[in-house]
């Protein structure tokens, strides 16, 4: 039998912050860190959601410096406490690599663009961005792995401590005696035991964590599914906003149905991207930071929480991502003006248009077909708003892809320092539904530790 003092499942921001945190406490901790995924020179860019780094390995690596964007920590630490976590992991990430140059500095320029935003329906959140690029993120996790592989700084020479890095490794049920956890069985039957327990599958893992937390009668509740496009537009339109911001978030209230829309990661001079899942791919957005195109893309998400007796918004959100595929054998693009004619994009038609597209496997098609009324009523009404702001966006050239759907894991029920409601098992990232990017799924993973600390001995 296995024995440590810590266990981590997940290798995303989350798992790795928490590994970070308790060396560096030089306590001499033994510590399991448990990843379904590849090592990180094994990873491919098209398995994007497990190996070393998470889905940030290969995600366009934007770290939002903001207690207001990525996730609902606030709800358990507080603002104060956030705003310095963040502070504390950015300073880490400056020093695995990530670049100094920070964007959304500029005060006087932000506040036009509130002011111009709200005459039009728009309001628009400011927060300072750390932006590494998709090519960077491969070097700062490399960066990191180094770190904690031994010969290295952060192991206690002559002493037991130190991380035991277990790739290809899924955990598949969590072991409880009375009342408390005791360890995890992995997929080959191995049987691990540790003192405490971080949760931290990332999204991957989130249809299991779910599962073994009805197996543990743990309390859950549904986050909401975000429903949308990936828009293309020539980067001359957007640079009123990206030059100020570099990512602009805008949240519209939609006029018809009152629904809530937003703009999420945005990527100057970026490309559109496949994402694929298991048994279906959905869109997204890369940008580098030694590379450009002409165009920056953005999505254009309709968050929509389900009452009863609906409770399965991941599987909702799956549908209407496979009905896309089914249509388009894969992504569908179509010209926004194809789209307000009423008629299906043509190869011919996108050649016509001023906007090229970044993403070549794309089906010319009609996404009205697959893509519920509402959503594009809410899509539309937005576009219009922007264009107020950002002229041209609400061109007959501008591409649409679909479908972007964004699947947030169900929020378990955790105290403030992020225990379950068993004892001395945490939950942390984007898989527990408590966080929404890269640098809030750090914090969490910094937050477990802590607590971690005060209790090992």
């Amino acid at each position: 039998m296995n024995t440590y003092n810590v266990i981590i499942v997940g290798a995303g921001p989350a798992g790795i912050f928490a590994a970070l945190e308790l060396l560096a406490a030089k306590k001499n901790l033994k510590i399991l860190l448990l990843e379904k995924g590849d090592d990180l020179p094994d990873r491919k860019p098209y398995d994007i959601f497990q190996g070393w780094g998470g889905a940030g390995t290969f995600s366009d690596g934007k770290l939002n410096l903001s207690t207001a964007v990525g996730g609902f920590l606030t709800d358990y630490i507080g603002e104060d406490a956030l705003e310095s976590l963040i502070d504390y992991v950015d300073k880490i990430f400056i020093k695995y690599g990530a670049p100094a140059e920070l964007h959304g500095t500029d005060e006087e320029e932000i506040k036009r663009l509130e002011e111009v935003s709200a005459r039009n329906g728009l309001k628009l959140v400011p927060f300072k961005i750390r932006h590494l690029g998709t090519d960077r993120c491969f070097s700062l996790l490399k960066n990191i792995r180094e770190e904690i592989t031994p010969p290295s700084p952060l192991f206690i020479k002559g002493g037991q401590g130190g991380v035991d890095i277990q790739f290809n490794c899924a955990a598949i049920e969590i072991l409880k005696q009375g009342d408390k956890t005791v360890g995890l069985r992995t997929a080959e039957g191995r049987e691990f035991l540790g003192d405490f327990i971080i949760l931290a599958p990332g999204r991957s893992g989130s249809h299991w964590l779910s599962q073994e937390s009805k197996k543990l009668g743990l309390s859950t509740g549904n986050n909401p599914v975000d429903i949308g496009v990936r828009v293309e537009v020539p980067a001359s339109i957007m640079r009123p906003l990206t030059d100020v911001m570099h990512e602009a978030k805008l949240l519209f209230y939609s006029k018809r149905f009152d629904d809530l829309v937003r703009t999420f990661c945005m990527n100057p001079y970026g490309v559109v991207v496949k994402e694929k899942h298991k048994d279906f791919c959905t869109v997204n957005g890369h940008s580098f930071s030694t590379k450009k195109s002409n165009n920056t893309n953005f999505a254009i998400l309709a968050s929509t929480t389900f009452t009863e007796p609906f409770h399965e918004p991941i599987a909702y959100g799956q549908y209407i991502a496979k009905l896309v595929n089914l249509l388009g054998e894969g992504i569908i693009v179509q010209r926004l003006g194809d789209l307000l004619q009423g008629r299906r994009s043509t190869p011919e038609r996108i050649k016509k248009g001023s906007v090229k597209p970044t993403l070549a496997d794309a089906t010319p098609g009609d996404l009205s077909f697959a893509i519920p009324y509402r959503y594009i009523s809410d899509i539309l009404e937005m576009l219009e708003a922007l264009d107020k702001i950002a002229p041209g966006v609400y061109s007959t050239s501008t591409l649409l892809y679909g479908a972007e759907v964004k699947f947030y894991s169900m929020r378990l029920k955790l105290t403030n320092n992020l225990e379950t409601e068993v004892k001395n098992l945490f939950a942390a990232g984007d898989g527990a539904g408590i966080t929404r990017g890269i640098i809030h799924a750090a914090v969490s993973g910094v937050v477990a530790a802590r607590e971690i600390l005060k209790r090992a001995t």
